[in-house]
């Protein structure tokens, strides 16, 4: 496609004005008419050797594909010229929910040297984004015209939770920071499965665990010691569906939860547990199996990165049926979601289900937006309703959390933002009492 450049533009309007003046000068119309010819002349040449030109830059994409949320990110494109020399502009036609900065891009470019560009675009949106091509718009020899071109250079990026704000809290779960928060991990001599050492044998020690081939070496009985089994499965229940869409400053409270739960899966593999997930609320329900491995955190990351919260109402009872028929291992199962007071006839029914065999938790999501209303001052009628209706959704809210804590349920109600730290808070109570 060819665009009319400013110069040609320009020669346009001093055209159009000279024909003005020729209504009033009648003597200039030959000057007028031989302007015209050779303006279109000019414009005809340019445009064809602007043609000619075409598909004489090379255009190729550099930049990670792999990229957290949240962040801004730098995407370089470097371009190359067949011959001559070729200026002109560019559009990156990067994913529709990143901004970008520094767009369009001015460029020169010759054919001996590789011209590299740079702009940034804020990763705003989990999942599987695609960059899907690059506009040029080139400037004709006599810059009359701009050619606009279209290269084909798609590159897809997964796009996942924040892990350099997971490193961040990470720090936190260092040996040092923990032991100066009295947080230490300790093995126990006990009857257990777990070995720990070998020793001497002892009057009370059982035959079972004499370790014949050690003591034939030394030429005394020795046993061996073994440790109580401390470490549990924590499986994550995570919500995805519409209740989840609310966002907590710049980030969904989704995004919220699986920043939160990627942290304590850190946290928790570093401590030696198992680590699994399941979602529901969404039209593909995934299921992670609990595992010990580091490895983990890189599968879990894998399995949430493109989830999206539906607009699907949770179903708990469905929930708690599918994982209870996956898990049959006790473990700590952590419901994360956000409670409404019609839950009454799905949640209760579910959690004591899973309670048959696990022990079960219950993180809701509170709307910060909610507690900044309260401290809101009220000076009219209208702020005086909207304060009623937050009022009285809140105490709804309460009821519920009340109910399962009646029934024994352990629910961490916080707003989306502080979900990290009241989860890893969480996890820590629940390692010192053993539970």
């Amino acid at each position: 496609m060819l665009l009319p450049d400013r110069r040609l533009l320009l020669a346009a309007g001093l055209w159009l004005g000279l024909g003005l003046a020729v209504a009033v000068v009648p003597s200039l119309l030959a000057f007028w008419q031989m302007a015209a010819a050779t303006l279109f002349g000019l414009a005809a040449a340019d445009a064809l050797s602007a043609w000619r030109r075409r598909g004489r830059i090379a255009v190729q994409r550099d930049l990670s594909h792999a990229m957290p949320v949240g962040t801004w990110q730098n995407v370089g494109l470097r371009l190359r010229c067949d011959s001559g020399q070729a200026t002109g502009w560019l559009i990156d036609r990067h994913p529709a929910a990143f901004l970008s900065e520094g767009l369009p891009l001015r460029f020169t470019v010759t054919a001996d040297r590789c011209l590299r560009v740079v702009y940034r675009v804020s990763v705003s949106e989990r999942g599987r984004q695609v960059f899907d091509g690059v506009s040029l718009r080139c400037a004709s020899p006599l810059r009359l015209w701009l050619l606009q071109e279209n290269v084909v250079e798609q590159d897809v990026v997964r796009v996942f939770p924040n892990f350099a704000r997971i490193a961040h809290y990470t720090l936190l779960a260092t040996d040092h920071r923990l032991s100066q928060m009295g947080i230490l991990q300790r093995r126990r001599r006990g009857e257990g499965m777990e070995f720990l050492q070998l020793r001497d044998y002892r009057q009370d020690d059982p035959p079972r665990q004499i370790d014949w081939k050690a003591s034939s070496r030394v030429g005394r009985l020795i046993s061996r010691a073994y440790a109580d089994e401390r470490d549990q499965q924590i499986v994550f229940l995570l919500d995805c569906g519409v209740r989840m869409r609310a966002r907590d400053g710049e980030l969904s409270h989704f995004d919220h939860t699986l920043d939160a739960l990627l942290l304590l899966a850190w946290v928790a593999l570093r401590q030696g547990d198992a680590v699994g997930l399941a979602t529901f609320g969404h039209p593909s329900p995934r299921v992670l199996p609990p595992r010990k491995s580091l490895a983990t955190l890189q599968a879990m990351m894998n399995a949430v990165y493109d989830l999206q919260p539906s607009l699907q109402v949770p179903d708990y009872l469905s929930a708690s049926e599918t994982l209870s028929q996956r898990l049959r291992k006790r473990a700590l199962v952590i419901l994360v979601t956000n409670l409404r007071d019609e839950d009454d006839d799905t949640l209760l029914p579910a959690v004591e289900q899973l309670r048959r065999r696990h022990a079960v938790s219950v993180a809701s999501l509170r709307e910060a937006v909610l507690d900044e209303l309260l401290e809101a001052p009220v000076n009219d009628f209208d702020a005086a309703l909207i304060r009623a209706a937050g009022i009285e959704y809140l105490q709804t809210r309460r009821r519920q959390v009340a109910l399962l804590r009646h029934g024994g349920v352990e629910v961490l109600d916080v707003v989306a933002r502080q979900l990290p730290v009241a989860l890893i808070n969480h996890y820590w109570a629940r390692k010192r009492s053993g539970a």
